[in-house]
């Protein structure tokens, strides 16, 4: 709760964002390989499995939070393309509002693919998924954004809330 000597003393420091709410965020990679399947992750501390990704840090951008992530998830130092997905997800029990990601990995090279080593204390496994096995694996709102990333490849980058596109 901000209370009147803290707007003041933000006030009196020239930083009038001191205030404003902030916002989860987080931030993934779609992967694809050479048949049109995507690359998801089996997280150890969830049913559901993520694509790979995670939270975006203090002082830290989106897409720098997305190599992090490729880095410490899947032992890869790639650089993601162009973005595909930006989704605000509203607050629900147990989670704040925040706005997530999706940054284009491509389709990943054999050699690379190859190179995947997962942190044991985080992730069970990876696999290639068709569409319809996403649908299955991942959370109804993580399907949804998966599937406007498959979307967007190559045509932009769609704007999502919930999951859901929005124009």
């Amino acid at each position: 709760m901000t209370t009147a000597s803290d707007d003041d003393t933000a006030t009196a420091s020239g930083d009038c964002t001191a205030t404003l709410p902030r916002k989860r965020m987080a931030a993934a990679v779609l992967f694809r390989d050479v048949r049109g399947r995507i690359l998801l992750v089996e997280p150890r501390y969830k049913d559901d499995w993520e694509l790979p990704g995670g939270c975006v840090e203090a002082d830290e951008s989106p897409y720098a939070a997305a190599m992090r992530e490729l880095n410490e998830e899947l032992g890869l130092s790639l650089t993601p393309g162009g973005l595909l997905v930006v989704d605000w997800v509203p607050a629900q029990a147990g989670r704040t509002e925040g706005v997530m990601f999706v940054y284009d990995g491509g389709v990943l090279a054999p050699a690379s693919e190859a190179e995947i080593r997962l942190p044991a204390d985080e992730l069970r496994s990876w696999a290639w998924s068709t569409p319809a096995e996403a649908r299955q694996r991942l959370s109804p709102l993580l399907a949804r954004r998966a599937a406007a990333a498959l979307a967007a490849v190559g045509g932009g980058t769609a704007y999502l809330e919930d999951g859901n596109r929005v124009g």
